[in-house]
């Protein structure tokens, strides 16, 4: 075999490999997604099951109108041209009308209870999937970017709203209506029943052909617009930095490309419907051509009544008719399927922080902490901390000083358990972290960071969003024993004034005082500061440094700071090292002796002359 044969064989075989994987993949989405919907559907059984009447009652009532169509003509016209009456065809077309409205009555119910099902199911899955973002750790926000997370509760979700308010009951009566239709030709007559299903077998293929293909568009849809999504709101997230570094034409160079993208997958999606609905049409319009034809030649040699020809005529016009629609609903049904795949995925997502089964509890947190024996690391292989020993006393503070990379913020996030240890335990009070529910753990261990996010709304708002029940006068209490209440007090509505986007009205001193504030209201038994004063001025820090020796008082506390300043205020420091504590003792023994901080504390006074 020819080294080229050989290639063309291996890429065969990686073809089908390939085939294989992908298929056994669009099982898997398909059995999630079949997983979600059930779960949504499920507390609507008894609505659904009324649905199923109401669409039933109405089809029945539709179905009818043809047949009695044949009828009238067949056994209501000969009467009244021959003089004897119009009785019949009179009672016919009372028939006819009272079918009309049970139609319209029955079609109307069908809309209004469908609506509100829609609305419920959209309801509960805006809920589900909002409450699951917010339960799933830190390690999925950190590689989930917010793009995506707008993507899922907006056009995901729009998506499967689409299917829900305009195309389910479409779809419904379309099934029906087919069945029956095709039922009742054979009924009227067998021969050109099935004369006028002939063409059924290549409906079916062109159909399968559709849905086959559109699966994979509408996929494509999905994907490129949460693309599209995540690019625009990082965009708009970080444009300062966009403004500052001129950043634009390179920003409008990817938005078009990927704007293209979305435009060439929807043009997809359009190109497989206008080839499906003509050929639907084209279908269609054979098949009544062929029973007119020969119904009209069985007609004339009356082997076919008039009316039983008029049937067929009407029943086609009902058969095709609702194709239109399937093609309409299937066109919506890829792109909420594509959706759903996304948000089940999203939904069976497990939190890599899980809620205890069975949580101990925490009566009164003291605020002692200790590691023992924890390993961990972010990537296999790679770890952050090799196993590491440490006990925290309650109500002492600890600074955290070393390189970036030496493992502070980890540290940090183990207690907070944002994050749990790949070996070891870290231990409250003697209980383990695993074992205490999100409420008691969030109620001991606060967190501040230098990022100080203030939340649109009011300062008390803020304040109080460490304690939501907390009355005004516990928020302004708040405020005075950090010494914040000044400058807020001086805001153009005081307390109520609107801190705007991630407060952006407000300096950073003053955001970072409203976020001590908080934490302060909160009361917790240990409270972290990472990095919490490195992005202040001298001044911002000073006063934030006043505030500090407040909200650190009777409380077990852990200060990650570059800014040696933030250290002084601490009882112990720790220094750290490729994950493992180098020095551990008070600021001023270490500073006395020749150790690493001694060193950093050098160079800090010299970065200060």
């Amino acid at each position: 075999m020819t080294q080229a044969a050989q290639q063309a064989d291996w890429r065969g075989v990686a073809s089908e490999e390939q085939d294989e994987l992908s298929e056994k993949v669009s099982l898997l989405l398909r059995a999630r997604s079949r997983r979600l919907l059930g779960d949504l559907l499920t507390p609507h059984r008894r609505a659904i099951a009324l649905l199923t009447v109401i669409i039933i009652v109405s089809n029945a009532a539709g179905l009818a109108i043809p047949y009695l169509v044949k009828v009238g003509i067949d056994a209501g016209i000969p009467p009244m041209l021959r003089g004897t009456g119009s009785g019949t065809l009179l009672t016919v077309v009372g028939v006819i009308l009272a079918a009309a409205v049970t139609q319209a009555l029955t079609r109307q119910a069908f809309l209004r209870l469908s609506g509100r099902i829609g609305q419920d199911i959209l309801l509960e899955l805006r809920r589900r999937v909002f409450d699951h973002f917010q339960r799933l750790s830190l390690s999925f926000h950190e590689k989930y970017t917010s793009g995506r997370v707008i993507s899922r509760l907006t056009s995901d979700i729009e998506a499967i709203a689409e299917l829900l308010q305009s195309g389910f009951d479409g779809l419904v009566t379309a099934v029906l209506t087919m069945f029956g239709t095709a039922a009742l030709l054979l009924v009227l007559d067998v021969h050109l029943g099935l004369v006028a299903l002939v063409p059924l077998p290549f409906l079916l293929l062109i159909t399968r052909w559709f849905r086959r293909q559109s699966v994979l568009a509408y996929r494509r849809t999905r994907e490129t617009v949460a693309v599209l999504i995540v690019h625009f709101v990082e965009s708009m997230t970080g444009i300062r930095a966009v403004q500052a570094f001129r950043r634009e034409p390179r920003n409008q160079e990817i938005f078009e490309r990927l704007n293209r993208d979305y435009r060439g997958a929807n043009a997809r999606g359009s190109v497989l419907f206008a080839l499906f609905t003509p050929a639907i049409k084209v279908l269609g319009n054979l098949t009544v051509a062929g029973v007119l034809v020969y119904g009209g030649w069985l007609a004339l040699h009356q082997q076919v009544t008039v009316g039983v020809l008029a049937a067929f005529l009407l029943y086609l016009r009902q058969f095709y008719e609702p194709m239109q629609e399937i093609s309409q609903f299937y066109n919506t049904l890829q792109s909420a399927s594509a959706a759903l795949e996304k948000l089940s995925g999203v939904l069976e997502e497990e939190p890599a922080v899980p809620e205890p089964r069975e949580p101990l509890p925490l009566p009164a947190a003291r605020g002692q902490v200790r590691f023992e024996g924890v390993r961990f690391s972010y990537v296999e292989e790679m770890p952050i901390l090799p196993g590491l020993d440490l006990t925290i006393p309650a109500g002492q503070s600890v600074a955290l000083v070393g390189a970036t990379g030496a493992g502070k913020t980890t540290l940090a996030k183990l207690i907070s358990r944002f994050y749990d240890p790949t070996a070891g335990r870290v231990l409250l009070d003697g209980v383990d972290l695993r074992a205490l529910d999100e409420p008691t753990l969030r109620a001991a261990v606060v967190m501040v960071t230098q990022e100080n996010f203030l939340f649109s709304g009011t300062v008390a708002d803020n304040i109080r969003f460490g304690r939501p029940g907390a009355s005004d006068r516990l928020v302004r209490e708040a405020a005075q024993a950090i010494g914040a209440h000044e400058f807020i007090a001086s805001l153009p509505d005081g307390y109520d004034t609107e801190v705007g986007k991630r407060g952006g009205r407000m300096s950073a001193g003053q955001r970072q005082l409203v976020a001590f504030a908080r934490a302060f209201l909160a009361d917790p038994a240990v409270l972290i500061l990472d990095e919490a004063t490195s992005s202040l001025d001298v001044p911002s820090e000073r006063l934030v440094q006043r505030a500090l020796r407040t909200i650190l008082a009777d409380r077990t506390a852990l200060i990650i700071a570059h800014r040696l300043s933030t250290v002084e205020i601490a009882d112990r420091v720790l220094v750290m090292e490729r994950g493992e504590i180098v020095e551990d003792g008070p600021p001023d023994r270490l500073i006395a002796a020749s150790g690493r901080f001694a060193g950093l504390h050098r160079a800090w006074l010299e970065s200060l002359s």
